[in-house]
């Protein structure tokens, strides 16, 4: 599934709680775009909104940016909500309520959690997509819209995850049975796959070039008028590049933008499986090109998990391109990142 060949802000530095004197600041302050960005280029329209606990943006002609943005807008909010953890009537929630029992499920969900289970195989289990409750533990249990700078929960020691191998799934009458005391969360793996659909659509109604951007996961059709390639903003530590992609999809994964304290201790977003807490990686973050929206967000993600020197083995090993950002500020490429791929600024 991984092998292509068969296949802004700042972080916030959080305030010091008055019962929590001398909590260190966030580290690895970066003033360059945590997500990869884009300019609009000439005759086409940019148009954002609020979808699957993040910001989607769009490029879209300008001649066709109803349609085009209607159609968009529809989809996230179908995909949001099926698959949203976070709305306690959507399709997943209801599936995570019934552990032990085989649960009918939509096509999409079905879909969807095939992907989550071939990607997981794949990467030997670093991607994982049955890791709720090691989330909700952290105090990850609401959007990061409304987690609170600080969160109060006691401290839970997490368990490993792989509990992803005990799911059953019955591809003709589409049912599927979770094993006990695991909860499933797609989290950005829906995210890329929602982009992927999102083009497809806008491709079948003839509405391209364009660009849909979901938090940092984007993916891209055609070309924009009058340009050879769409110029994207890649942050690193204290400088950003542009890399000119051709097709295809761009994903980043990293600690810029969802971390937050659980008492004193800083954690963030990305769990390591191996653990079931957040992963101790000595990457800032891992920018990757593929030919899906959906494979480059899983190998970004897990290459981050593996750190530096596995991370870039494994994008090797699965014909990935990527770049590799460490907290030192020092950084690497893994081949066939594009030759022509640009420092633009520095701090």
């Amino acid at each position: 599934m991984l092998d292509q060949q068969n296949l802004r802000r700042q972080p916030p530095v959080l305030p010091q709680p008055p019962l929590l004197p001398q909590l260190p600041v966030l580290p690895h302050p970066s003033p360059v775009p945590a997500l990869p960005d884009y300019a609009t280029p000439r005759g086409m329209r940019r148009e954002e909104f609020r979808a699957m606990g993040t910001t989607i943006s769009m490029l879209l002609p300008e001649s066709l940016i109803e349609m085009g943005a209607q159609l968009v807008r529809t989809l996230f909010a179908e995909w949001e909500q099926t698959l949203s953890r976070f709305l306690p009537e959507s399709e997943l929630s209801q599936l995570n309520q019934h552990p032990g029992t085989p649960v009918a499920v939509s096509d999409l969900l079905y879909t969807v959690l095939a992907t989550a289970l071939t990607a997981a195989q794949a990467t030997d289990g670093v991607y994982d997509p049955a890791l709720l409750d090691q989330l909700v533990q952290l105090g990850y249990d609401r959007t990061f819209d409304e987690l609170p700078a600080v969160v109060f929960d006691p401290i839970i020691p997490g368990e490993p995850g792989g509990r992803w191998r005990g799911i059953k799934v019955d591809p003709i009458r589409r049912h599927v049975t979770l094993p006990a005391a695991i909860k499933l969360d797609f989290g950005g793996i829906a995210k890329g796959m929602a982009v992927d659909a999102a083009l497809a659509k806008l491709h079948y109604n003839e509405i391209y070039p364009a660009m849909v951007n979901a938090g940092g996961d984007l993916a891209v059709l055609g070309l924009p008028p009058d340009a050879e390639q769409w110029p994207i903003a890649v942050p690193g530590w204290k400088q950003f590049w542009t890399l000119p992609l051709l097709s295809g999809a761009v994903a980043t994964s990293g600690i810029a933008h969802r971390q937050w304290w659980q008492g004193n201790t800083l954690r963030h977003h990305l769990l390591d499986p191996r653990t079931g807490q957040p992963a101790q990686s000595d990457l800032w973050s891992v920018t990757v090109v593929a030919d899906r929206c959906e494979q480059a967000e899983v190998a970004a993600k897990v290459a981050f998990i593996l750190g530096s020197r596995a991370g870039a083995g494994f994008l090797r090993k699965h014909h990935i391109a990527g770049l590799l950002v460490r907290t030192d500020g020092t950084w690497e490429t893994v081949e066939p990142w594009p030759a022509n791929f640009m420092e633009e600024g520095s701090i």
